[in-house]
């Protein structure tokens, strides 16, 4: 048994266990004691009375008047085997010791015989007798003293007139029914303690075991969405404390390690931007190049040419600078850190916004747009930066998608629980050779992109605390944007 809660419940059995013992430890010494010694008295009275009654009628043939040596002699039969009981007859109406005709007390342990009846319980043993030779049936009574338990019984015998009654009398030890009542208290006392123990084993069970479930629920219901860890509150219960505390000063430790691992990240992310300044000279340099070419030469040719040809020229020269201004806007976006400005944005409507802002370019290019959305209904992120980000890719699965294929925007919550974003075209996917630097600055395939666009969304992701990531598919190509959000 490795759980405690299992331990703990066995080990409260095995104490009601040990009260049910108890208990026919209890019962058990009860047959034994002084109530049993009472009843064993009461039995042995009325059985011996009704003896002598039996062996009188079987032997006295003349009912007409009691034969006392008859009496004497069945009065010793039956009593010597009868261990310290007493007996007699009773006769009403005669006048010698009350009516108390014979007497027999064989088992006594005196140093003599005894012949006479006790004094004090001759008013008990006539009143028995005289009831039952009135109602012709055995009569018995028990009077408790605070020494001992006197027991009397008396049955009616055979005789013409009906005036004749046997008696026996025992008398038990009343010590053993005082210990029998210490016995039972001393019992009692214990009983209790058991089952105070169990109510309080089990009061400290419930209680420990509602702590453990608060502590879930907290665990359970805490956003730990974005990698952060819940605090949780203190039970009262010091050992359970120790775990809290450790608990706690480990979710400090983590959260400090997060910050320090956000920020190596995004150190990481400006020492990525600075190996890549090296290489965007040369690309920054081809790309500003070919547009002053292109603009000299159309400058030159317009002053050559006559007037009402100068407007082309003017122009395509115009053309150029807006594609020099674009590019220095990239370049500054890229350059330049990420400064975000979260809050929570409706997922669903924010994805669709993006759909709408590439519909007209994906429905002149005869590509299909499908929006999936699996959950978290809100997230908090960026919503200007994130969207600059999936617009970039938007327009990328466009430009690759053939016409009639498909470009899907989805988003759902991996087994991290982060949140995917995933732009899907069934184009013809990325080239091999141009895979290991996909995201650096003027990487691209066509002839009139910059190669700026994956690396500004690269960027954008990389400043939320997450990634971009290219998946290739059979046919097509995923962008997979990844990043911690939070629900509110």
């Amino acid at each position: 048994m490795k759980s405690l809660r299992s331990q703990l419940v066995f080990f409260w059995v095995l104490l009601f266990s040990v009260c049910a013992a108890l208990a026919v430890v209890m019962l058990t010494l009860y047959r034994a004691s002084a109530g049993a010694q009472i009843d064993a008295g009461r039995t042995a009275t009325e059985q011996s009375c009704r003896a002598i009654a039996a062996r009188y009628a079987k032997a006295a043939t003349d009912a007409s008047e009691p034969k006392i040596d008859l009496l004497q002699v069945v009065l010793q039969l039956v009593l010597t085997e009868v261990p310290h009981v007493e007996g007699g007859v009773w006769q009403a109406g005669a006048r010698a010791n009350s009516g108390l005709l014979a007497y027999a007390y064989p088992t006594y342990e005196g140093s003599g015989v005894k012949r006479d009846v006790p004094a004090a319980e001759q008013p008990l043993i006539v009143e028995l007798s005289q009831l039952a030779a009135r109602a012709q049936a055995p009569q018995t009574d028990v009077v408790r003293g605070s020494r001992e338990a006197l027991i009397v019984s008396a049955c009616p015998l055979a005789s013409a007139s009906k005036d004749l009654a046997a008696w026996t009398m025992t008398r038990t030890n009343g010590g053993a029914l005082a210990a029998l009542g210490s016995l039972r208290v001393g019992l009692g006392v214990l009983l209790a303690a058991v089952l105070a123990s169990g109510l309080w084993l089990g009061f400290i069970l419930f209680r420990g075991l509602r702590h453990v479930q608060r502590l879930e629920t907290r665990l359970a219901q805490a956003d730990a969405s974005d990698g952060a860890m819940p605090e949780l509150p203190r039970t009262g219960v010091r050992e359970l404390d120790r775990i809290v505390d450790g608990f706690n000063h480990y979710r400090t430790r983590f959260d400090e390690a997060r910050v320090r691992l956000r920020e190596a990240a995004q150190q990481r992310s400006r020492d990525q931007r600075l190996a890549a300044l090296g290489r965007m000279t040369g690309g920054i340099a081809h790309e500003i190049r070919n547009p002053i070419a292109t603009m000299r030469l159309k400058a030159e040719n317009a002053l050559a040419a006559a007037p009402e040809k100068q407007s082309d020229a003017l122009r395509m020269i115009v053309g150029q600078i807006d594609r020099l201004e674009g590019l220095v806007q990239s370049l500054l976006a890229l350059v330049q850190p990420v400064t975000l400005a979260p809050v929570q944005v409706d997922l669903h409507r924010w994805l669709e916004e993006r759909t709408a802002a590439i519909g007209d370019k994906a429905a002149a290019a005869g590509v299909q747009l499908v929006l999936q959305h699996e959950g978290p209904a809100r997230a908090v992120f960026d919503p200007v930066h994130l969207a600059r980000a999936i617009d970039n890719l938007l327009d990328n699965a466009v430009r690759h998608a053939p016409r009639g294929g498909h470009v899907t925007l989805s988003a759902s919550t991996n087994e991290t629980q982060m949140l995917c974003i995933r732009v899907d075209d069934d184009g013809a996917g990325v080239p091999e050779a141009l895979q290991a630097n996909l995201f650096e600055p003027f990487a691209t395939g066509r002839a009139d992109g910059t190669g700026l666009g994956l690396a500004l969304a690269r960027e954008v992701a990389l400043a939320h605390g997450g990634d971009l990531r290219h998946r290739a598919l059979e046919p097509g190509t995923r962008f997979e944007l990844e990043l911690p959000w939070r629900a509110s």
